[in-house]
């Protein structure tokens, strides 16, 4: 049988990529299943520096399996109970891992698709690919920590826009509202997420790790916390090893070489 998730880590990069292309990338129970535990590895493994968050075929994630979901509508038990399982673990994992994620957007991410790519920290998106809300006109709020990522990348009232009045976005309005960071011929893709994601996964972890929690910190807390953050942060960096290395590489004049620590 077909892995509907590939996993595959190259020196210090781990490439996540979403393998149901005849399905458009739908999220039935095996690909969530797969997608959260692969993910978790990731995250969890020292070697990993920075992670590719991927799919093939033409479109990157159109969201929930809506055939597998109408069965579950059918049966006993709350059909819903997935977005405890599978949809809050996999961006939590996203947005809280302690390493940069990339998403390669090659083409329609609808739903908790949208919701995967948003959770990213940088997402690369081809010309012809799309975001799409999706969940009000199937009679649903939202998950996949859409709720709390999308209003931080637009603002509440754009956000609540999307949100209120499904839609799609296209890659050269979804660059304008900042949803995307890149946008690229859909030949250049690959090469150019991976090329992103290669270069983080060779940077300074530690220092990527502190970035992210500052951002998630003080998105949440008043000035005076915000600087007490960024300094405790800051004293735990100058003790690292490639702080030290980088400092010295600069003296030398050369280009520093970190590894991580």
């Amino acid at each position: 049988m077909t892995e509907t998730v590939l996993y595959e880590v190259t020196e210090s990069l781990a490439t996540v990529t979403l393998n149901r292309p005849e399905a458009m990338n739908a999220l039935n129970h095996e690909t969530k299943e797969a997608l959260r535990d692969r993910l978790t590895e990731a995250a969890a493994d020292s070697r990993v520096r920075a992670v590719l968050l991927a799919a093939n075929g033409r479109a990157f994630c159109v969201g929930q399996d809506l055939r597998e979901h109408a069965a579950a509508l059918d049966a006993e038990g709350d059909p819903l109970a997935t977005v405890d399982a599978h949809y809050s673990p996999i961006a939590r994992t996203l947005i809280e891992m302690r390493k940069p994620v990339v998403a390669a957007v090659n083409g329609v991410a609808a739903g908790a698709g949208f919701g995967f790519a948003l959770a990213a920290d940088y997402r690369v998106m081809a010309m012809g690919a799309s975001f799409h809300t999706a969940f009000a006109g199937i009679g649903l709020a939202a998950d996949s920590g859409l709720s709390w990522t999308l209003p931080r990348a637009v603002g509440r009232a754009r956000a609540t826009e999307l949100l209120l009045f499904p839609r799609a976005v296209d890659a050269a309005e979804a660059e304008q509202l900042g949803l995307a960071q890149r946008v690229v011929p859909g030949e250049e893709l690959a090469a150019s997420a991976r090329g992103i994601a290669v270069a983080l996964s060779r940077g300074p972890t530690l220092a990527h790790a502190a970035i992210k929690e500052a951002l998630d910190f003080t998105a949440e807390h008043d000035l005076a916390a915000s600087l007490a953050k960024e300094a405790e942060l800051q004293s735990a960096l100058g003790a690292s090893r490639d702080h030290r290395a980088a400092v010295a590489a600069f003296l030398a004049k050369r280009q520093p070489t970190f590894e991580g620590g």
